[in-house]
């Protein structure tokens, strides 16, 4: 968003942030006839889903290159390219990775021609991974699949506990039937993921009470790693943005983004009911709350 804003600004080209889930969207493609089409499904924080096959379908009718970033849900989740994607994003600090120990991305496509100039650039302004940090990337592909299963099982068992906690206002999941885009994620992925978001009653005084409990859960920006991470987008993720784009984009000072780990998922729940707990009965002074100072 930091960088498409500013590029934009300086006239490098025209930027339009725009909510694909709309019902308008495919007629603002044919209208506006973008040379690109970014996708983010599920979108950070909130994990709203778009379909990939038919905003691709509208896009190469009026000669879209389609880009869609899968870094929430990896290749084992969904394979935009076979949904009609030109280009596919990934952050292979996340998932692929899986051990938060890299900084990486990879690019993946499906037209020979794209992919040269991409490898072009990628050489010429030296944006490709050291060697070692490919060589840890790769050992972390090997256990990708078994990390997916593990990071998925642990997500629905926490997600039935939140359900039942009063401090918690809403969740953000397509594996609820209740999310907007259910129906879509069962038709173009294989699974649910790892990430979602939730609302917590109070606002940011009972998030930062809620913060201060918790002992498992690493208050970080990353995801898709072994370890359980959360992270509070208003003033860390998404601060970059200017307040009124995070409120257009429906990110509020109470939404918390998680991350869920492998670990023994009894372990993740007894640590979100104390600090749940906590925050509800009796909140700690903010002033003593050490952890959330980084924030």
């Amino acid at each position: 968003h930091r960088l498409f804003t500013h590029l934009s600004k300086k006239g490098n080209f025209k930027v339009f942030f725009e909510d694909q889930t709309k019902n308008n969207i495919l007629k603002k493609i044919q209208s506006k006839r973008p040379k690109i089409l970014w996708i983010e499904t599920p979108s950070n924080p909130l994990l709203r889903i778009v379909d990939i096959e038919e905003l691709s379908k509208a896009a190469h009718c009026v000669g879209t290159i389609v880009v869609v970033d899968n870094t929430f849900l990896s290749p084992i989740l969904q394979k935009p390219l076979e949904l009609g994607a030109d280009l596919v994003l990934h952050s292979t600090t996340k998932f692929i990775n899986g051990h938060s120990d890299v900084v990486g991305g990879a690019v993946i496509g499906k037209d020979q021609e794209l992919v040269n100039q991409l490898f072009w650039w990628a050489n010429c302004l030296g944006l490709t991974g050291s060697p070692f940090d490919s060589f840890l990337t790769l050992r972390g592909v090997r256990t990708l699949a078994p990390r997916i299963s593990e990071h998925q099982r642990n997500t629905c068992e926490i997600i039935n506990f939140l359900k039942t906690h009063p401090l918690v206002k809403k969740i953000h999941y397509p594996g609820l039937s209740n999310h907007p885009g259910y129906e879509v994620a069962k038709k173009q992925q294989k699974g649910f993921g790892s990430l979602f978001s939730v609302e917590i009653s109070g606002g940011l005084k009972k998030v930062k009470e809620f913060l201060c409990k918790l002992r498992l859960f690493s208050l970080a920006e990353s995801l898709g790693g072994v370890e359980s991470l959360i992270a509070h987008p208003e003033t860390m993720t998404h601060a970059g943005m200017e307040e009124k784009a995070r409120r257009e984009a429906g990110i509020t000072e109470g939404l918390l983004r998680i991350s869920v780990g492998i670990e023994d998922p009894c372990d993740l729940i007894e640590d979100l009911k104390q600090a749940l707990d906590c925050a509800l009965e009796s909140p700690q002074p903010l002033e003593q709350c050490e952890v959330f100072n980084q924030v």
